[in-house]
């Protein structure tokens, strides 16, 4: 039975106490409850000592520290420790290590130190699994579990181990059947690539030159596919003796395993927000705009992967690791300006999170992330950030909460299709991410509320625009809800221009008769020679030449028709820079009869039921009141929320 929602708003903390002296958790923990925090993570890295030598669990300190916490009044969330195996469990299964794309092992000394593909690895993390949840699955205090921690952290999805080869010949043969529906999937007869059995197909790293993009999908499917099963297995141990709700922490901007898939097995999803490492490890912004933000944080970033996982959560999500200060693993870890720490709670909170959970109680004093702020300093003295959390629950308990409206706009995301642009981008800038991202930005730019869909979503009705940008192919359904649907669909570049099976359709690209458009040819451009468009900005990256007969809308430059629209559909035959983009996007959103805010470049809003949240991320205070539409008026400073009746 799923459990009901708890729709409070609470803050939460990630904490450890096997890393303190016993006798400072009572304290801790009355602090916590001082400051107004609800939850506490703990566990998921704590297997070496819950079971130092196979066999001898030890379980005294957990069941003291549950009990410390408890007693003060926090509820637990109780993370599995299966991303930091111990020492001895690797002494038992040699073969567990990853090997990354170049056969080198992913070794001991860190952590995430498994290869997903390996089965006695997946036995111990489940065996360990169901025993901490026999113990501790009907503990009045602990409210919800963590499965594992970080899928996919440093470049972990994908091995290329002897278990990893065994198990993708095994998925294959389990997919295709003969070996001969293989060859003819993925075109073998092409370089004389073709197969006898599935004995003879490797992975496809190592090879002289780029291996057949086909190979390299499936091998993605199947890498994915094997996160999907490590996590179910756990679930489903853990399931059968509680009726806590299931949570994994998933990262910003990563992309190489399903996150809907995992999160079909889970309750709630969460993810982990670092908005300064995230600026200057993952942006595509320039140099310009990290200092413009390197305090803030990217004014999107964080609210395209609220509404990403509030949707892999379907509905239900956290903010399992929020970030309190400067990091320790990103390029340049700068301080985060004053009021940040609150304004990335309250966003959140304003995207629909049920819980933020701040990264970590405590600055661990050693190891690897000494250099990573908490809400304490190391020697337990406040950091500036435990008074912003402090604010944020004060606030929560005045504001009264409120219902999140369904958006009318709909933005398509795909997992498979960043494989597949990875695999064969056909020009070194082209990221499917970035695609999709400067899309929502484009949209957040013009004032809108984005439900983030999977290619599978099976009603988009409500929903008055649709984007369906860089879509690999058209799965099950979807093109017949875009052809059918009642709204604009705006769709393009690059949709469906491959078959499930990595080919080039029969019907050419975008593969969408109602579009009346096909794709003749496509280049991809150097970042010096975009392609001007008549209405403004250029076409960069990506451009195709079309034909067909739906009406052109707007031109190139140089006479090519740029953008195209045929009943409900409207074709984009090219990627529009930030300039174009953000033009075309309130075009779209006009036609489609939606309200259109021209937001500042620094300055963000949601709204939630009757409450409008507005975000300064800018380092200059903002006259809100010169925003035409978004009925506030108070000179908001930077770092700042404010909340307004609408």
């Amino acid at each position: 039975m799923t459990p009901m929602p708890d729709t409070r708003r609470r803050l939460g903390v990630c904490y450890y106490p096997e890393h303190w002296p016993e006798e400072r958790w009572a304290l801790d923990a009355a602090q916590m409850v001082e400051a107004g925090l609800s939850w506490v993570r703990i566990g998921e890295f704590s297997w070496s000592r819950l079971e130092p030598v196979e066999g001898d669990l030890r379980w005294d300190w957990l069941d003291r520290a549950v009990k410390t916490l408890g007693d003060a009044g926090l509820q637990i969330i109780m993370g599995t420790p299966s991303a930091t195996p111990p020492r001895w469990v690797l002494d038992k299964y040699p073969d567990m290590l990853a090997l990354d794309a170049y056969d080198q092992p992913r070794k001991f000394g860190s952590r995430r130190h498994y290869c997903f593909s390996h089965d006695g690895f997946r036995d111990e993390a489940v065996r360990i699994a169901r025993q901490m949840a026999e113990r501790y699955g009907r503990n009045p205090a602990v409210q919800a579990w963590q499965i594992d921690n970080e899928y996919g952290c440093h470049d972990t999805t994908r091995s290329y181990s002897d278990a990893a080869c065994a198990g993708f010949r095994n998925w294959l043969s389990e997919k295709y059947g003969q070996i001969d529906a293989l060859n003819a999937a993925w075109g073998n007869v092409f370089w004389s690539m073709e197969y006898r059995t599935y004995d003879e197909v490797d992975l496809p790293n190592q090879t002289v030159t780029e291996a057949n993009p086909a190979h390299w999908l499936d091998f993605h499917r199947f890498s994915s596919d094997q996160v999907v099963a490590f996590n179910r297995a756990q679930a489903g141990a853990i399931r059968a003796v509680t009726d806590a709700p299931l949570i994994h922490n998933y990262m910003g901007r990563t992309v190489e395993f399903d996150h809907f898939a995992v999160g079909a097995d889970l309750d709630v999803a969460s993810w982990d927000s670092y908005p300064l490492g995230f600026l200057e490890d993952r942006s595509d912004e320039g140099a310009v705009w990290t200092k413009r933000f390197m305090r803030q944080g990217d004014p999107d970033f964080q609210a395209f992967h609220h509404d990403l996982y509030r949707s892999v959560g379907r509905g239900r999500w956290w903010v399992m690791e929020q970030q309190p200060g400067p990091v320790n693993w990103a390029p340049y870890n700068p301080s985060p300006l004053a009021g940040m720490a609150r304004l990335w709670a309250w966003e959140a909170f304003a995207h629909g999170a049920e819980a933020v959970c701040y990264f970590r109680w405590r600055q661990a004093p050693f190891a690897q992330e000494q250099m990573h702020a908490g809400l304490l300093r190391s020697d337990a003295a406040p950091a500036p950030a435990l008074a912003e959390a402090t604010q944020v629950a004060r606030e929560l308990a005045e504001l009264p909460d409120v219902a999140l409206p369904r958006p009318r706009v709909a933005l398509i995301f795909d997992y498979e299709s960043a494989w597949a642009w990875s695999v064969q981008p056909q020009g070194r800038d082209f990221d499917y991410f970035r695609l999709v991202f400067e899309v929502y930005r484009a949209l957040r730019r013009s004032g809108q509320m984005v439900d983030i869909l999977p290619p599978c979503v099976s009603d988009l009705s409500d929903y008055a625009v649709v984007f369906a940008p860089g879509l690999m192919h058209w799965p099950d359904g979807l093109r017949a809800q875009i052809t059918d649907h009642k709204g604009l669909c705006v769709v393009g570049p690059r949709s469906g221009s491959k078959t499930d099976t990595f080919s080039i359709p029969d019907a050419m690209p975008p593969d969408l008769p109602a579009a009346q458009v096909l794709v003749e040819r496509v280049e991809s451009l150097r970042a010096d020679a975009p392609v001007a468009l008549e209405g403004g900005g250029a076409f960069h990256i990506w451009r195709e030449e079309i034909s067909g007969s739906a009406t052109v809308l707007e031109r190139s430059q140089d006479g090519q028709a740029a953008v195209t629209e045929s009943g409900n559909i409207r074709y984009l035959a090219g990627w529009p820079d930030p300039v174009a983009m953000l033009r075309l996007v309130k075009t779209a959103l006009l036609d489609a009869d939606l309200p259109v805010i021209d937001m500042p470049e620094g300055v963000r809003f949601a709204d939630a039921g009757s409450t409008r949240f507005v975000f300064n991320y800018d380092a200059v205070p903002v006259d809100l009141g010169e925003i035409q539409g978004l009925k506030a008026t108070q000179i908001l400073s930077p770092g700042d929320v404010a909340w307004v009746a609408i």
